[in-house]
């Protein structure tokens, strides 16, 4: 592969021999080490009668070369070489890769027709230059055949990276990749997604259209095209492909933002076309280091028309010193014959003094000199210079190079490659690449007359060892840059607003999409989000399209609500009738009323419907896990002993009439109410106790609508809450028997009906409440059980003390002993009836005396309610009946036995003396 890149560069050379362009000489200097220059002093060639010429000088290259001679003088000036000087020969590359190779041919030995001895001076041992990349990858090549090395101060291709392939280059600027993060970073500054790229086609553009389009893609940024130019000026393409960028620009309205990688003279060609076109004015130009400080591509156009240019620079240097030089220097042409091209400028001006104003040749020359100073050039060339200057002294210091030791163009390659040097107080050093990563300056075209344009304006700084970061170098430099770049949009598509996500259009590229609104529940509080984040869905809801989560409404049964506050009334009211009902109980302790009613009993009766009704409070406000336990628990051992007590009343109240004395006796030892009570009490304790302890109710969160959610409290255990509610309802069932059985007690002492009816009640209700529990959800579910706890609660207390308080109010005549003892002698009498009516029946006989109304001054005499038999005299008779004569009934009422049965199921009524 060398062999084959030798042959072409000699077979390009000698071609160029013939056909090549001519030029002007070259400008020299002795020395005892020898520096080559090869700067682009004219910017293109032309044909002129078959001959290839060089065309354009550049007053900008002709300064660049001058800083390469005042750096050289500098280093004499100091001594930093001992005893040796250096020396220079500055050829024009013209910007034409062939006439370069031609140039640079002079800078070697073995390739020099003339002999060592002819030579004027000593061989080229190291060459500065060239500047544009395609010339610097040419002449490498040529120059690695003796390893002269190469150091560019503005070639920054990533190719030249490749030691391989190009071991004797280096350069004092940094590679491409570095200036492309650079222009990446500004387009990502201003959120420019939407580019143009516009470049020539040679390794330079390639290469960094290449790199651009790789950093890119993690970034958002797209190209919407991407034009190439011919890279040779008289190629025929060009003014066709100079047509189809106009084009590209001008349709793609939405572009507003172009990267060019061009090289100048094809930046104005372009826009001497471009500005022709209305839509084509008014862009944001980001230049690279190619075209940045090249104000001369707007010939005579001002930036009013151009739009803004932002440009990539080098690493700027203080130009102070070089300034100074040229404003000493010589302005007589023939002082300065052997730099050819300087004799050749100042000549020119001094001629287009004397027609314009006769004594101001001179200043108009250093003048113009002064104002093509590149700063970037000025640090890049002088510290080209400054590092082979200090690689001879440190191969020099300890051997003679100027006569018998002279030094080897690949000893000084090595050197450079390890050297540190110094300039302006700072080290710098070459890497492994060659590369010398100093960094980049952005700056930004301002027009500071009709005719003059100021390219040296540094508005930001662009670091490569900082992590590639951009930074503005004052406050006052980023508003200005705001001031021009913050009304340019360059998307293709509109912002996505805050509750849409970007959605790539079909066939389109990433940074072209629709705006599609967020699905429910989802949200994007930024703009151009490319996903809808998800709300937690259990505490947050959110509508189609929406910037934010909403919280969602907390639903339970609020204290505030009307039906929460219906049930409360009613529960006060109930604990209200409660508290009356007991205090009337204590009032009248002891009348027969209360003491038929087991006083004490009833009082624990009171004590826990009490407890029953504060258990519905519970059921309401906001749940907690607390109040979750204790609802359920309080209504089930306070309703637990209030069936207990109504049970043992009922117990007592049939006791107190069984007509069998031996069952009585048997159930009489049994009978013991508070242990009954106790026992009921404790095998509801121990239900509740396992429910907490195993699987106790908690609050628990339910989603009820996409906007809402209801805080409730979960039973957790539905087996726990029905052993609880049955146990309830099994003791309520014994209740129902019991109170069945002693359905014909004596009035006065007749409480079975009440509790009967209040089972009922009780029945009804839970066994409707089971179903709608199930089925019912919603803040108003605690409603249904507060609902059936009422109803139960007031059947109770209607049913069992209501009855008892209107007779102990309203009718006092009922609540006497006399009163009760009649009761009990009509029932008894009533029970006497029905059996001797059936005994009289059943021997045949027919006595209708028993309709007529008994004596009661006649009546039986009771004593004390016990198990005595109750004595009777000659004269006295149970019953009074008409003067019939039957004996068979007066047998049948002499029986004491009878008689005896009928009255003990009397005696165990509860506190109740009746006497005659």
């Amino acid at each position: 592969m060398k062999h084959f890149f030798t042959f072409y560069i000699f077979s390009s050379v000698l071609l160029d021999q013939f056909f090549g362009a001519t030029c002007l000489d070259d400008a020299t200097a002795p020395g005892d080490i020898i520096i080559g220059g090869l700067f682009p002093i004219h910017e293109s060639v032309k044909e002129v009668n078959g001959t290839w010429i060089c065309d354009r000088f550049s007053t900008a290259r002709l300064v660049q070369s001058l800083i390469m001679v005042h750096a050289v003088e500098e280093v004499n000036k100091r001594q930093v070489l001992g005893n040796l000087t250096l020396g220079y020969r500055i050829v024009d590359s013209c910007s034409d890769v062939t006439t370069s190779l031609k140039k640079a041919l002079s800078f070697m030995r073995k390739n020099n027709t003339r002999s060592v001895a002819e030579q004027p001076s000593p061989p080229v041992l190291a060459v500065v230059g060239g500047y544009h990349s395609e010339i610097s990858i040419a002449v490498t090549r040529l120059l690695n055949l003796e390893n002269i090395p190469q150091i560019s101060y503005g070639a920054t291709t990533g190719f030249l990276s490749d030691k391989i392939r190009f071991p004797s280059f280096m350069r004092t600027v940094p590679e491409d990749d570095h200036q492309v993060r650079a222009i990446l970073n500004i387009l990502k500054s201003h959120q420019w997604t939407w580019v143009g790229i516009v470049t020539t086609d040679g390794d330079y553009g390639r290469y960094a259209v290449q790199r651009l389009e790789q950093h890119a893609k993690g970034t958002n940024i797209c190209f919407a095209f991407t034009s190439v130019l011919p890279d040779v000026l008289r190629d025929s393409q060009l003014q066709d492909s100079i047509s189809a960028t106009v084009k590209s620009i001008t349709e793609n309205t939405n572009v507003k933002v172009i990267v060019s990688f061009a090289k100048p003279n094809h930046m104005m060609y372009l826009f001497n076309r471009l500005l022709k076109e209305p839509k084509g004015k008014g862009k944001v130009w980001v230049a690279s280091d190619n075209w940045s400080q090249s104000p001369s591509i707007l010939r005579g156009r001002t930036l009013s028309e151009v739009g803004t240019i932002f440009g990539t620079t080098l690493k700027s240097g203080n130009p102070t010193k070089f300034e100074q030089y040229l404003k000493n220097l010589d302005v007589d042409p023939e002082h300065h014959r052997n730099n050819v091209f300087l004799y050749q400028f100042l000549k020119n001006q001094t001629q287009q003094g004397k027609r314009a104003k006769p004594g101001t040749a001179n200043d108009t020359a250093i003048e113009t000199l002064i104002n093509m100073i590149y700063p970037y050039a000025v640090f890049s060339v002088e510290l080209a210079v400054e590092a082979i200057g200090q690689a001879v002294a440190n191969l020099c210091i300890e051997r003679d190079c100027k006569t018998r030791e002279r030094l080897q163009p690949s000893e000084l390659r090595d050197a450079l490659r390890k050297q540190t040097f110094t300039m302006d107080g700072n080290n710098y050093t070459f890497d492994k690449n060659g590369d010398l990563n100093s960094g980049y300056d952005i700056i930004l075209w301002n027009q500071k007359s009709p005719t003059t344009v100021d390219v040296h304006n540094i508005v930001a700084t662009f670091s490569i060892k900082k992590n590639h970061t951009l930074t503005f170098i004052s406050q006052e430099k980023q508003q200005e840059v705001t001031s021009v770049t913050g009304d340019v949009i360059s998307i293709c598509s509109n912002k996505c607003a805050p509750g849409t996500r970007k959605q790539s259009a079909q066939g389109q590229p990433v940074c072209c999409y629709e705006c599609k609104s967020c699905p429910e529940n989802h949200f994007s509080n930024t703009s151009d989000s490319t996903v809808c984040d998800l709300c937690d869905t259990r505490t947050h809801y959110s509508p189609m399209g929406s910037k934010t989560c909403m919280l969602k409404e907390i639903l339970f049964l609020k204290w505030t609500d009307k039906y929460h506050k219906t049930l409360l009334a009613f529960t006060a009211l109930g604990a209200l009738l409660t508290l009356v009902v007991g205090i009337i109980f204590v009032a009248r302790w002891n009348t027969p009323v209360v003491r038929a009613s087991v006083g004490p009993i009833c009082i624990i009766l009171l004590f826990s419907l009490l407890s029953t009704f504060a258990s519905v409070i519970l059921f309401g406000g906001k749940p907690n896990n607390k109040q979750c336990k204790a609802r359920q628990v309080l209504f089930g051992l306070s309703f637990t002993l209030c069936v207990s007590c109504i049970m043992v009343k009922s117990f007592k109240i049939i006791l107190a009439f069984e007509f069998d004395p031996s069952i009585k006796r048997v159930l009489n030892k049994l009978y013991k109410p508070y242990i009954i009570i106790a026992v009921c009490l404790s095998g509801q304790v121990i239900i509740c106790a396992l429910w907490l302890a195993l699987k106790s109710p908690e609050t628990k969160w339910a989603k009820l609508e996409n906007t809402k959610r209801l805080l409730r409290c979960e039973e957790t255990s539905n087996e726990a809450f029905g052993a609880m509610l049955c146990y309830i309802g099994v003791l309520c069932l014994i209740c129902f028997g019991v109170a069945f059985k002693g359905r014909k007690l004596p009035h006065s002492y007749n409480e079975s009906k009440f509790i009967t009816f209040a089972m009922l009640i009780y029945f009804i209700c839970w066994i409707i409440f089971v179903p709608v529990y199930v089925n019912v959800t919603g803040q108003y579910l605690p409603a249904v059980e507060m609902v059936v706890i009422l109803i139960s609660a007031y059947g109770i207390l209607f049913c069992q003390f209501f009855t008892k308080c209107y007779v102990i109010l309203f009718k006092k005549e009922a609540n006497t002993e006399h009163a009760f003892r009649q009761d009990v002698r009509n029932h008894s009498l009533g029970s006497i009836s029905e059996i001797n009516s059936s005994s009289v029946t059943s021997i045949g006989i027919q006595n209708p005396a028993f309709d007529v109304e008994l004596p009661m001054s006649n009546s039986m005499s009771l004593v004390p309610l016990t198990d005595q038999n109750p004595p009777m005299g000659s004269d006295q008779s149970s019953l009074s009946l008409s003067p019939v004569s039957n004996p068979q009934l007066t047998r049948l009422q002499n029986d004491d036995s009878f008689n005896k049965k009928h009255l003990k199921r009397y005696s165990s009524l509860p506190a109740v003396i009746c006497k005659s």
